[in-house]
């Protein structure tokens, strides 16, 4: 009984033991420390045991700091922590300050900093600095004094501008000012032929502008890789205001001759409307005589009379040449006489 209860405590131990030595290891990186020894750049042991409990990882800090003050760089363990905590990549700047210092570029280890907590890779960065980049354009379409269209596209070569990196545009910013200053240069032109004959006119009046202005970018140089002749908008815009100017003028052209068809219209009904009215007047005469027959006032020796009369009109017109305007050869004939 004595025997297993001293097996257990001894279990219980070398249990603890174990975790305990475990946890000495993490906490106390001996490896880490022999490292920097040898290395000829020592650390405290209790600088890398704060850096355990704080949660930095020692072995990132140490790795770049030897690599740094190896490379000549007087940077501090303070520095690195720092970064670190404040979110950033220690390699990354570390390794950019070496290139900076192969490179003979001054770049402090703020100004590097920033710029990987912008958010930009510092190393390329500093990569572009060294060796420019070249961005090619999209195809950039501009009209010329003659209404002919040009597509240029062009080739821009850029360098990193450290000083201005962080809160500086980017690329996109860069490629948008270069095509505007393109269709503007390609627009002074009077004729298109003078911008296929000198491409060079449009590259020396885009540089003139400034373009690089606020940008984390130094333009270098500004080529003109293609210019190809594009549509005549001169003649389509002719052309469309020729179509709408047909159009309006067959516009109009049909409003005056829908207005004199109702105005014919109109003459028609008056015309219409004043036969009726005759007509009317003509079928009053034979009342009128029926009614004169009835009264008295009307005689039938009158009434042969009168027929004698119009015969005569009408033989005389006949002879003069004069057309009948009555309803018959004598006239309106009148009813009957009463018997």
């Amino acid at each position: 009984m004595i025997a297993g209860s001293a097996a257990l405590i001894a279990a219980v131990i070398f249990f603890v033991a174990v975790i305990a030595f475990f946890t000495i290891i993490y906490y106390v990186p001996v490896g880490l420390w022999i490292r920097t020894v040898a290395a000829g750049v020592p650390l405290g042991i209790i600088t890398l045991v704060r850096m355990r409990l704080i949660g930095i990882p020692p072995g990132v800090i140490v790795t770049n700091y030897v690599r740094a003050r190896k490379a000549g760089l007087s940077l501090t363990i303070d520095q690195m922590q720092s970064h670190f905590l404040a979110g950033g990549n220690v390699e990354n700047v570390t390794l950019a300050m070496i290139a900076a210092q192969r490179a003979q570029i001054p770049l402090e280890w703020q100004r590097a900093a920033a710029i990987d907590l912008a958010g930009r890779n510092v190393v390329e960065a500093l990569q572009t600095s060294v060796n420019p980049k070249v961005i090619e354009t999209p195809t950039f379409q501009g009209v010329a004094q003659n209404g002919i269209q040009l597509n240029v596209k062009a080739r821009v070569t850029v360098r990193s501008n450290l000083d201005r990196y962080v809160g500086g545009a980017g690329e996109q910013t860069i490629i948008a000012r270069v095509g505007e200053g393109v269709v503007a240069a390609v627009g002074a032109a009077v004729d298109h032929k003078e911008v296929l004959e000198y491409p060079d006119r449009i590259s020396k009046t885009v540089l003139g502008k400034g373009l690089d202005s606020g940008t984390a970018f130094e333009i270098v140089s500004i080529d003109i890789a293609d210019v190809d002749v594009g549509k005549n908008i001169g003649a389509e815009l002719q052309t469309s205001q020729a179509e709408a100017d047909r159009r309006i003028a067959q516009a109009k052209a049909s409003e005056r001759q829908y207005a004199a068809m109702a105005s014919e219209q109109e003459q028609k009904a008056q015309t219409q409307a004043m036969r009726a009215k005759v007509v009317e007047a003509e079928a009053a005469i034979p009342l009128a005589i029926s009614e004169a027959f009835r009264s008295g006032n009307l005689g039938v020796m009158d009434y042969y009379r009168l027929k004698n009369l119009q015969a005569d009109t009408t033989m005389r017109d006949a002879i003069g040449g004069v057309p009948d305007q009555g309803a018959g050869p004598d006239g309106p004939q009148p009813p009957a006489p009463p018997k």
